[in-house]
């Protein structure tokens, strides 16, 4: 069976981080969690040479993972039965993160323009008129690979002002993009008085498992929605994970860099098989994460992922996960994080299939 669902790369871990593993292990400093201000300064320097995003390293609060932070910050910012807005298709987690809030699901699905997926800014609207309380942002979008424009961000930043709406955004792929990110939290005023940031060095690095995040606020305003957040959030994250995230944003930038090539390099490598093995496939505009949305409705093969699985040996994430109405019944969600011969063998699989 090819494994070409679960997000994580199969490359090697920057060095940096291996040594800063390492050292640590050697010196037998694998206690508790402490406080940890290096974070601060290490993020503050890659986003400012990332993005241009000056932040305050001040507001930062350290979680055990992007998810955790997302959990946390739903628990002090809303009451059970408040409605919470996502943009389907979205990362699958997002709706088991709003059942464990006790938050109710309200979607603005993307709109499909061409090739490219948006933001749907009427819509956002609409439910925002219709009383959410808190509007969960997947940015860049996975799955669809969507860096979401700062016109875009602006316009919810600004709706966000008008009717009290906190924007939890997540930007955990963020630094896997190559074309221009906006951070939600740089675009000013507004966004910096309804905005929460939750992010991690885990996916763009490849260490998930060392179990480290953090959120970033910049505005007393939203401070104070999320007083209750509780303190031990500092205590439950790694270790080894905090320290893999420092020298990640203090060393890793190389790696990084030369893995965003592969993945570009990659993600074309997939379009061509696609193309010639799949020819009644669509795939789309995509500009960050290694998460290929791939539309493989005209083939009509029912409960397709657990097909593809079972027939094909091959798994994928399957479409209706990343709506709360079992939409995209025909699309897949597939990792191209991989070797180029992987991704062959594995679209050779699904062709047979789906081509018959």
């Amino acid at each position: 069976m090819l494994p070409m669902h679960v997000a994580e790369m199969d490359f090697e871990v920057a060095k940096p981080i291996q040594d800063r593993l390492s050292q640590m292990v050697a010196n037998s400093d694998l206690g508790y969690q402490g406080p940890f201000p290096e974070i601060g300064p290490a993020f503050e320097k890659f986003a400012l040479n990332r993005w241009g995003w000056k932040i305050e390293p001040g507001g930062i609060k350290l979680a055990t993972d992007v998810g955790v932070a997302a959990v946390e910050i739903l628990k002090a910012a809303t009451t059970p039965g408040d409605k919470v807005l996502i943009n389907s298709p979205v990362y699958a987690s997002f709706f088991g993160w709003l059942k464990e809030a006790q938050c109710l699901t309200a979607d603005a699905p993307l709109q499909l323009d061409g090739d490219t997926w948006k933001l749907d800014l009427a819509a956002i609207r609409g439910q925002f008129e219709n009383g959410v309380k808190v509007y969960l942002l997947c940015s860049p979008q996975n799955p669809v690979g969507r860096i979401h424009s700062a016109q875009e961000l602006t316009e919810v930043a600004m709706l966000a002002k008008e009717f009290d709406v906190l924007v939890i955004s997540d930007e955990i792929h963020a630094p896997l993009s190559w074309g221009p990110f906006t951070p939600y939290l740089s675009l000013g005023k507004q966004a910096i008085e309804t905005g929460v940031t939750i992010t991690s060095s885990s996916k763009a690095w490849n260490t998930a498992g060392l179990k480290a995040g953090f959120l970033i606020t910049q505005s007393e305003q939203v401070r104070k929605k999320l007083s209750s957040l509780p303190d031990a959030m500092q205590w439950r994250s790694s270790i080894l994970g905090a320290h893999a995230m420092a020298a990640a944003y203090e060393s890793g930038t190389p790696w990084l860099d030369e893995t965003v090539n592969t993945l570009q390099e990659n993600l074309e490598h997939l379009r061509h098989e696609v193309a010639t093995r799949l020819p009644k496939a669509k795939m789309f505009q995509m500009e960050a994460t290694y998460l290929a949305w791939i539309d493989l409705e005209a083939y009509r093969i029912s409960d397709l992922a657990n097909t593809i699985l079972s027939e094909a040996k091959v798994s994928v994430n399957a479409g209706p996960d990343h709506s709360s109405q079992d939409d995209f019944q025909g699309f897949i969600r597939f990792n191209f994080a991989s070797s180029k011969p992987r991704i062959t063998e594995a679209v050779r699989r699904i062709s047979e299939l789906c081509e018959g």
